[in-house]
């Protein structure tokens, strides 16, 4: 099979533009650039009416979390690549599944986190959103019996979507 010389420079192009544009993929789905290698997590700040006292600094130490679990950047106080910051607007408990006796059969908490993200490096990518989050619980459990699972739970599904949202291109 004989080439002419145009096909020979689209495939040297080609060639040249896949190693200019290189990104990294991983198993999460997330593509970070290969100039990408830190990430800073400022503390959240707590603005609910409401909120248990320690959730706003456990709702940080998450974020950090899958960012070190999922990624290979480096985690810094300040001035990451990629930055973080925002605060807890909401953490209330709600009645759902109302029985024919007008009791509630389940509680659900709900926390709303505001989340902004910073890409110093293609600030196209940056965003500032708000991320609703829920967990149910039996209305014969206290509170808080069950806080610190549900917590855990509502944790994990946020700094998932934040994660998602930043790093995955969707």
């Amino acid at each position: 099979m004989k080439f002419s010389k145009k096909h020979i420079i689209l495939v040297v192009l080609i060639a040249f533009n896949g190693f200019a544009c290189k990104v990294n993929y991983s198993f999460t789905g997330a593509s970070i650039p290969e100039d990408v290698k830190t990430v800073s997590v400022k503390t959240f700040e707590n603005f609910a009416p409401l909120t248990n006292p320690n959730y706003p600094q456990l709702f940080t130490e998450a974020l950090k979390d899958i960012f070190l679990s999922q990624t290979n950047l480096s985690l810094i106080s300040t001035n990451g690549d990629l930055q973080f910051e925002g605060s807890v607007t909401d953490y209330k408990i709600t009645s759902v599944a109302i029985q024919g006796n007008e009791t509630a059969a389940l509680n659900r908490l709900s926390i709303t986190i505001n989340a902004k993200f910073t890409n110093t490096k293609d600030k196209i990518q940056s965003y500032e959103s708000k991320f609703t989050r829920f967990a149910d619980f039996s209305s014969s459990s206290s509170l808080s019996s069950v806080e610190d699972e549900l917590m855990k739970e509502i944790n994990t599904q946020i700094t998932q979507d934040i994660f998602n949202q930043a790093v995955s291109n969707w």
